[in-house]
């Protein structure tokens, strides 16, 4: 019998609460662990790391986007490895992972210079090549395996009450996030970037010694039930027998890839927003500190709309959900389009709001009530291989639109044209569950 407690003092099974919810504790901190290498804690470094290495923003970008783009062809893989493996030892060592990277980032300037003097050169390319490399390093680690083995873990241990625990994670982790960019601006600003890269390491290291002490794959390896009910009572006889679908299985119906290209949509249009954002506003006159200002908005409508609809999830077909984020992405498209004006900005302020707050109940909820829970692992890794595809490639066409044609604006055609093929396609999506 394998040992799901080997390296460990915690057991599951002895704990005076139901064990999920020291999950749900732990798989939270496992997200915001990712930070360092999501867009919004990369976004806080790009000005001193890229004029310490001596690259213009439009080399920063490319190496950010081609890093991003190569983590994206082994992000699936490593859903196969959460499926095979677990959650455990998967988030182990994407953790640790990222934390070597993060101190390798931080003499990347001495690598650089170091490079340069033994082929002896002076050209940009050596120090873009070596970003592009870390920064396959930290979005594969960060944003792709640990984002994706901490959600699925959550979603794994618990079933009827999937939502209302969701909403719970998905306010720390809204909060976490949107506190993030302050904290570490604040910590460059103490002790410089260098330092900065070096103390998060250490929290990673620190943190991924918690992993192997308290995460924990699935209840039944412990004798436990999903939502803490125990292995042999009645619940059993009258509960709903879940179908688990492949990868292959999932990827022939249609909700996979409507739901799959909604989810990569929001991951586009607010990595290339957040990216560029005082740019953006400066574009049409608004200063550095109001286009900062509409984060806090933005976090509000978010955390809301997560809360109430990761509740009613448990209740209500979430095909409501994809037509709702669907109408946000057109009213925050057509945001950016009339920037110019006020009413411009509220509709950008509302349809990021609720983009960002249904993102995180369909990204994490849908799955599992969809396509059950054994191959979760490889279903969401190739649906995180979407979406990071999206936020590699939105940095740089946001660029382009705006150093080609004058204008951000661009963009909206492009997305509203993506949005209207999704509202065509998402007419005869049901959830599969219902008809296996």
């Amino acid at each position: 019998m394998a040992n799901f407690n080997k390296y460990s003092f915690v057991n599951p099974k002895k704990s005076p609460v139901f064990y999920g919810y020291v999950i749900l504790f732990v798989g939270s901190i496992g997200i915001l662990a990712s930070i360092p290498g999501q867009t919004v804690g990369v976004s806080v470094f790009t000005d001193p790391v890229k004029d310490a290495l001596g690259l213009s923003r439009n080399q920063f970008s490319n190496a950010y986007m081609i890093g991003t783009l190569l983590s994206s062809f082994l992000v699936t893989k490593a859903g196969f490895l959460f499926d095979k493996y677990g959650a455990r030892y998967v988030a182990f060592f994407a953790t640790f992972f990222l934390g070597v990277s993060l101190l390798i980032f931080s003499v990347s300037v001495k690598i650089s210079e170091t490079v340069k003097s033994i082929l002896n050169v002076d050209s940009w390319l050596v120090p873009f090549v070596l970003i592009t490399i870390l920064f396959f390093f930290i979005r594969f680690s960060g944003q792709g395996v640990l984002t994706m083995t901490s959600r699925n873990m959550i979603m794994i241990w618990f079933n009827k009450n999937r939502g209302k625990i969701n909403s719970i994670s998905s306010i720390a982790v809204s909060l976490g996030f949107s506190a993030s960019p302050i904290l570490i601006n604040k910590l460059i600003d103490d002790y410089g970037w260098e330092l900065s890269w070096q103390l998060l390491a250490v929290c990673l290291f620190i943190f991924s010694f918690c992993i192997i002490q308290l995460y924990r794959n699935k209840p039944e390896d412990f004798d436990l039930k999903p939502d803490g009910f125990p292995n042999k009572t009645k619940i059993i006889e009258v509960e709903e027998v879940e179908v688990n679908f492949t990868l292959d299985e999932a990827k022939k119906t249609r909700a996979f890839w409507m739901y799959g290209l909604i989810l990569a949509f929001n991951s586009f249009f607010i990595t290339g927003f957040t990216f560029h954002i005082v740019s953006i506003f400066a574009s049409q006159d608004y200063s550095k500190s109001q286009a900062i200002a509409v984060f806090l908005p933005i976090s509000i409508i978010a955390i809301s709309v997560a809360t109430l609809c990761n509740i009613l999830s448990d209740y209500i077909q979430h095909k409501i959900y994809l037509y709702i984020m669907t109408a946000s992405g057109i009213l925050a498209s057509l945001g950016l389009l009339f920037l110019s004006s006020t009413f411009g900005v509220y509709m950008l302020i509302i349809g990021l709001g609720f983009l960002g707050g249904l993102f995180s109940v369909v990204n994490a909820v849908t799955w599992p009530k969809y396509y059950g829970r054994k191959y979760l692992g490889s279903i969401t890794g190739k649906v995180m291989s979407f979406l990071v595809i999206a936020s590699a490639i939105a940095p740089s066409l946001f660029s382009y639109c705006f150093s080609n044609f004058g204008s951000y604006s661009n963009i909206s055609y492009i997305t509203l044209a993506f949005l209207l093929f999704l509202i065509i396609g998402s007419f005869k999506v049901e959830n599969p569950q219902k008809h296996s």
